[in-house]
């Protein structure tokens, strides 16, 4: 028998029993406090809700609401790069955000949109909300378009969107 092969037996079998392999490779045994369950003691889990940090400090800053996301579809500064999601609403500055990644998804309330220019992503879709009805769009990449009030008249509500290239 290969000396290696007995070690991975002996290490094999202190596993079992529940053993650290430090432990048999020092030659002793474990003593009672490092056996016995750890779960109990151990950390809980870490339950991650998508929530859009800082989102309390952007509804005071620039009065929309960013509620939850992936990640992949962040806030940016319109003047900061040329490649950004562009959104036109009445009554404010353009609002603006980079998407990273194959696929994307932002969760919000920016109201009284009307427009949108797309970045190089394959599809946008968007969802918005006037009075008691949802609208959906999908506007392809690079593309300027009227969506929301410049559609219909009506206020609209930009409440969720969605990229994939």
């Amino acid at each position: 028998m290969k000396p290696h092969s007995a070690l991975v037996r002996i290490l094999g079998r202190a596993a079992a029993a529940g053993a650290p392999a430090w432990a048999v490779m020092a030659g002793g045994q474990p003593s009672d406090a490092t056996t016995g369950p750890v779960a109990d003691a151990g950390p809980g889990y870490a339950i991650a809700d998508y929530s859009y940090p800082n989102a309390d400090k952007i509804l005071a800053e620039k009065g929309f609401l960013l509620k939850r996301g992936d990640g992949h579809i962040v806030l940016a500064d319109c003047a900061s790069e040329p490649n950004l999601l562009r959104f036109l609403a009445r009554d404010r500055a353009d609002v603006c955000f980079k998407v990273t990644g194959e696929k994307g998804f932002l969760a919000l309330e920016l109201k009284s949109v009307h427009g949108v220019k797309t970045n190089d992503v394959g599809n946008t879709h968007l969802e918005m909300t006037a009075e008691s009805d949802r609208v959906k769009y999908d506007v392809p990449a690079k593309t300027w378009e009227g969506i929301g009030e410049s559609v219909d008249g009506r206020e609209h509500v930009l409440v969720e969107i969605r990229t994939t290239k």
